[in-house]
């Protein structure tokens, strides 16, 4: 596990809530020249530890107000099963998030929508034709209670 000193903890951690702040800002706020802010960034982009910026998007208020969790199953559990499933669902843009998990299912997908009927379409239309998917199970949120939590960085 990486090790980090306490400015760069500090940076990270402030980088989460805020990825819009200036450089002199945040070498302000951690008490380190904007010089050596700027290499330690640098540094933190170039080692893959920040992976990118953007913008948070309130999805109420593009009418994204279904949000739904997908078990899937796949019948055959092989190689060349997982790599077929990953390739069709990154051409997926409607699935937000998909992770391979250990238990009594494969993979478990988040994704949104505007309608249940649009919902509908999704599971029909994509779901079901990825290859080897044999049973799913959705599950829609009915709050959100927290979906914003920053990663916890330790020295």
């Amino acid at each position: 596990m990486p090790r980090f000193d306490k400015i760069t903890q500090r940076i990270l951690q402030i980088l989460q809530r805020d990825g819009r702040i200036t450089n002199a800002d945040l070498a302000a706020q951690v008490g380190i020249p904007a010089t050596s802010m700027s290499d330690r960034l640098r540094r933190l982009q170039r080692d893959g530890v920040i992976t990118g910026y953007g913008a948070r998007l309130d999805p109420q208020k593009l009418g994204l107000e279904m949000l739904v969790f997908i078990e899937i199953l796949l019948d055959k559990t092989t190689p060349q099963v997982f790599e077929k499933f990953k390739s069709a669902v990154a051409d997926a843009p409607q699935v937000l998030e998909c992770h391979m998990v250990a238990g009594g299912l494969d993979y478990l997908v988040k994704s949104r929508f505007h309608s249940m009927d649009e919902y509908r379409r999704f599971l029909g239309e994509v779901v079901l034709t990825w290859p080897g998917v044999s049973e799913t199970r959705t599950y829609v949120v009915m709050e959100e209670i927290k979906n914003d939590g920053p990663l916890l960085v330790n020295g």
